[in-house]
């Protein structure tokens, strides 16, 4: 998968800080229900996500860099939040195939 530069930093930023990756796959684990993955609840932390870079930038020194040279102009973040569901969210749970119903004396192929 292919981060802009901006998802980029955000991601190398919480990479290197515990207690502010911790605190994202929390929220990832608590929004991702195990076997629950949809395309709203992505699209949900991708808007969390960008929230999340453009308050951390008014007091960490490589974001600020970023947003004075790239502008604060709305980024997507939607490959850094498939990203990250993939590596922090629990499981999906997959439900075993239904058994096949057969009629007495039938066989299955």
């Amino acid at each position: 998968m292919s981060l802009n530069r901006c998802e980029q930093t955000f991601f190398d930023y919480l990479s290197q800080r515990a207690e502010e990756r911790h605190y994202w796959q929390e929220k990832v684990r608590r929004m991702f229900a195990p076997g629950e993955l949809s395309h709203y609840t992505v699209m949900a932390l991708e808007r969390e996500l960008w929230a999340g870079f453009m308050e951390r930038s008014s007091v960490v020194p490589v974001l600020r860099q970023w947003v004075q040279a790239e502008g604060s102009s709305r980024t997507s973040m939607k490959n850094l939040a498939e990203h990250i569901v993939r590596l922090w969210a629990p499981p999906v749970v997959k439900k075993p195939a239904a058994a096949a119903k057969k009629w007495p004396g039938e066989e299955i192929p």
